[in-house]
């Protein structure tokens, strides 16, 4: 029997996702430019949204699941006065109680009230699954759903304009551009749908760009034109290589060649903390370690649990 043909190293690559397309799409176009099957992306985007999208080739789309855990940063538009089915611009009006007259101050303490460790109701139409089905799929069958609140961590909701506007239906509105820094798990969209609701006047989103996740930004990020131009190009895709991209994204632990071994063997050996570089500086906070043999090779994700190392993931 033949042997199964291992996969390559691959790597990561920061696309900007444009509006309209899912993040499947974007997967399914890559699948095409980089000849593989092996593709995968952290951390969806709905079709409304654009901006930054990490896509995983080959092994490193076992650093996705990990990577979706990482801060996110948005730039938004809330507009206030209205509310939608679906909470965003795609849906169709709930209600229209117009936002008239609104104050910046009840705005900004409305936005407040919405910062730092906070229980959020995910939106109605998100992935979260209700009884094994996705609750954006019972909404579309026209049930009514009721989700759970839930801890996440807004680090920074700023409101940095607001400007009136008439609605189509000639509803009076304030559409407020704001950014958003937040943990995983933080849907903006139920933030919009939140402020206005503190307001009395309901709210949704008119826009979102991911302009940021983790350590990856807009600025390393490329369209789908850009890689498309490459591919006819016949030059290589922009693919930041495995070991990079886990030295970016996690705290390091460099180890020697005995300890490489040992731990791509599945060994749970002591973590010295201090022997633990965080990207950027910092505390070492919880969550996985990027373990590198000599030579700087990527050798697994590990987690610190009762101050040994057990493997998430082994690339070595």
């Amino acid at each position: 029997m033949a042997r199964k043909k291992e996969d390559g190293p691959g790597g990561l690559l920061v696309v900007d996702k444009p509006a309209g397309f899912t993040s499947h799409d974007v997967v399914a176009k890559l699948r095409g430019m980089a000849r593989t099957r092996r593709v995968g992306h952290a951390g969806t985007l709905d079709p409304m949204a654009t901006g930054v999208l990490v896509v995983g080739l080959e092994k490193a789309t076992r650093l996705l699941g990990h990577l979706a855990l990482t801060e996110k940063e948005y730039v938004a538009t809330v507009r206030l006065g209205q509310e939608t089915v679906t909470e965003d611009a795609e849906g169709e009006l709930t209600a229209s109680a117009g936002a008239g007259g609104l104050k910046r101050a009840d705005l900004d303490e409305a936005v407040a009230g919405l910062t730092g460790e906070i229980q959020q109701v995910p939106s109605a139409v998100s992935a979260v699954k209700v009884d094994g089905k996705r609750a954006y799929a019972r909404v579309r069958e026209g049930e009514e759903v009721e989700l759970a609140a839930r801890p996440v961590t807004v680090s920074s909701f700023v409101v940095h304009d607001v400007r009136e506007e008439t609605a189509e239906d000639g509803t009076p509105v304030a559409d407020a551009l704001v950014s958003v820094v937040c943990s995983s798990g933080t849907y903006v969209r139920a933030l919009a749908r939140d402020v206005g609701a503190r307001l009395g006047t309901g709210g949704h989103l008119t826009a979102l760009r991911r302009t940021r996740v983790g350590p990856y930004g807009l600025d390393g990020a490329h369209t789908l034109e850009q890689l498309q131009e490459r591919v006819d190009a016949e030059r290589p895709l922009p693919v930041l290589p495995l070991g990079d991209a886990a030295a970016a994204a996690f705290p390091r632990w460099d180890v020697d060649e005995e300890q490489a071994r040992l731990i791509g063997n599945g060994a749970q050996l002591r973590m010295p903390a201090g022997a633990v570089a965080v990207p950027g500086g910092g505390a070492v906070l919880d969550g996985p370690v990027a373990v590198f043999g000599p030579g700087g090779r990527f050798v697994a994700l590990v987690e610190d649990r009762k101050g040994r190392a057990k493997s998430l993931a082994v690339f070595a």
